[in-house]
């Protein structure tokens, strides 16, 4: 062999044994890491990563029938720290070169400095920034978190990213807000500072609304703590919550909200409700409560003001009920509109019950519609008496009185029917429940009762939520299935008969609304005083639908102790001005054919 051919083959073994050093330095580098010195890698990649921070989902939003926002998150910072890392001492920061202003130079800040700088900016002193350090520290001396402050605003976490704090992180934290205010304030409710939902619709539907916190952590260098990029591990996906839409109507409440605060004031009341109602869906298209509350500060009234009182004071609804019990007589087929009776100014029934109306008068012949239209008890009392205790009873219940409605708002009240009527009821509670006495109801349960007479007597779930849609896009709704309470033709003269009255009580000039045939009743009623009796007060209130030939809206009000106006003229301004509004906003059709005649009297 040539001298040529042996260089190749020595080139050769020479790689070779380059390889087999190289491979052996790697085997030795690898058995050095991953046994000699595993431990110890494994402890400073361990303190490399970040303990696992929670990462907040938005709490979902709450938004009127069009979608408007009464509720939603904002983006708030909770400002956290390292303790073990603050625990080495002084930060090193870049300054300005005094020798020379185009370069920067490298400085060591003591840590008191540090701490007095990030507690300037967070609102605290640099001992309370360096006295949350030491109790965490305390606790665990390779404590790696520790917050400093939570929901602080975009500038202040802005003022804290420009301290560049190598051991201090800011996190997103979404946050509860109201921007329309006190706008259904009493519906809506609020949260908590931690997020808790403590009213409202935020509580009774934080199981569409709550979000779900997940946990991260990162990687950040052992020399300045700095996160590393693309080091993020996810150990739980957090999940926004659902967007609640609601079936109330933002303009129209605001203008029901300030109808009401007008009169309140106007009246020296001590509250009021009005509600307002589709008559063929149920649906709430406005419950304005006086006085309001802003959820962005509901410290602000008194904490009974607070909640909504369309649904959690029950009151006995006095003469507004008298259509209910008329509408139950007409639909047994023991009365008509036209029926007969004598109608006493007092009547005391062979029972001993005794009964009378609210002013002196001579005897008065009455058909069934001039009860209604003279609001007379004894009257009423006579034609209550042709049905059964529990037949009246079986109608109320089905009117949905005695329960609560299926809105299920927090604190509400079923009412009281005054117990079993077999049992429960004596004498004078058998006639008085005839007119709205002995029983109590709530402002949107008689708002149901209006509902069903306009509807031809079907009464439909009462509904505030319209639906719910969760992060995932899925939806869903308010049940919409209605149930016959009374015939249609039952519900039809009760309400030809509520026209009359309407048209031809006292109050004709206070309520009337041209142009649209109009539905209504009075009522003037005591408050229990929650002791067993009755407060002096009166509580007046108006419900009624329009247009009555075709009726499209039910508006209920309620005035608590008006004490310049205690009488139904104080409510049926606000019912006239209430339903004008509401007519005028959908662009009602105004009434064809006039309401027919029917006699008061015989």
């Amino acid at each position: 062999m040539n001298r040529t051919s042996r260089h190749p083959m020595r080139r050769i073994l020479l790689s070779a044994a380059v390889l087999v050093a190289l491979v052996g330095v790697f085997v030795v580098r690898l058995v050095d890491i991953q046994i000699v010195r595993a431990a110890e890698l494994n402890e400073q990649a361990q303190e490399a990563r970040s303990e696992p921070v929670t990462v907040y989902g938005a709490r979902g939003d709450i938004v009127d029938a069009n979608g408007k926002v009464l509720a939603d998150s904002v983006m708030r910072y909770d400002i956290a720290l390292s303790p073990k890392q603050a625990s080495k001492g002084p930060v090193a920061r870049e300054v300005a070169d005094p020798e020379d202003p185009e370069k920067t130079t490298k400085v060591d800040v003591p840590l008191e400095q540090v701490v007095a700088e990030l507690g300037a900016v967070v609102g605290l002193t640099g001992d309370q920034v360096q006295g949350i350090i030491s109790a965490a520290l305390a606790d665990d001396p390779d404590s790696d978190f520790a917050y400093v402050a939570k929901l602080v605003d975009t500038e202040t976490y802005e003022k804290v990213k420009a301290l560049e704090i190598p051991w201090v992180e800011p996190y997103q934290h979404p946050s509860r807000r109201y921007p329309n205010g006190a706008v259904a304030g009493n519906l809506v409710g609020w949260v908590g500072p931690d997020g808790d939902p403590l009213q409202g619709l935020e509580l009774s539907e934080n199981q569409c609304l709550a979000s779900e916190d997940g946990q991260v952590s990162y990687l950040h260098s052992l020399q300045d703590w700095v996160r590393i990029p693309g080091t993020e591990i996810v150990h739980k996906q957090a999940h926004d919550g659902g967007t609640l839409k609601l079936t109330i109507d933002t303009d129209l409440q605001w203008a029901v909200q300030r109808i009401a605060e007008a009169r309140v004031q106007e009246t020296g009341a001590e509250w009021a409700t009005v509600t307002v109602m589709e008559a063929k869906t149920g649906r709430l298209l406005a419950v304005a409560d006086v006085p309001t509350v802003d959820p962005n500060d509901p410290s602000a009234i008194d904490a009974e003001d607070r909640g909504s009182r369309s649904f959690t004071a029950p009151f006995e609804p006095g003469s507004t009920f008298k259509a209910l019990t008329a509408a139950s007589v007409i639909n047994a087929g023991l009365a008509d509109p036209f029926s007969k009776i004598v109608a006493p100014y007092r009547i005391i029934f062979p029972n001993g019950a005794n009964v009378n109306d609210s002013s002196r008068h001579d005897d008065q012949n009455l058909t069934l519609t001039g009860v209604l239209i003279e609001s007379s008890n004894t009257g009423m009392s006579q034609f209550g008496e042709l049905m059964t205790d529990r037949a009246r009873y079986d109608d109320m219940v089905k009117f949905g009185l005695g329960a609560e409605t299926e809105v299920g708002f927090p604190g509400e009240e079923a009412g009281d029917l005054h117990g079993d009527p077999d049992e429960d009821w004596d004498n004078q509670t058998k006639y008085a429940t005839m007119f709205g006495q002995g029983l109590t109801t709530t402002a949107v349960q008689i708002a149901s009762v209006y509902q069903t007479i306009a509807n031809g007597g079907v009464r439909m779930p009462v509904s505030l939520v319209d639906s719910c849609v969760s992060d995932d896009g899925t939806a869903t709704a308010a049940p919409t299935q209605g149930e016959r309470v009374i015939s249609e033709q039952a519900a039809t003269e009760t309400s030809q008969m509520l026209e009359r009255v309407y048209q031809d009580a006292w109050l004709s000039d206070e309520w009337n609304i041209p142009g649209y045939r109009v539905a209504a009743k009075t009522g003037t009623a005591q408050f229990p005083d929650g002791n067993g009796g009755y407060r002096k007060e009166y509580l007046v209130s108006v419900s009624g639908f329009a247009p009555a030939d075709d009726p499209q809206f039910v508006v209920s009000v309620s005035i608590m102790n008006p004490v310049k106006m205690n009488s139904s003229a104080a409510s049926a301004p606000v019912f006239q001005e209430v339903m004008s509004q509401v007519l005028k906003k959908y662009r009602t059709v105004p009434s064809g054919a006039q309401a027919p005649e029917l006699p008061a009297t015989w």
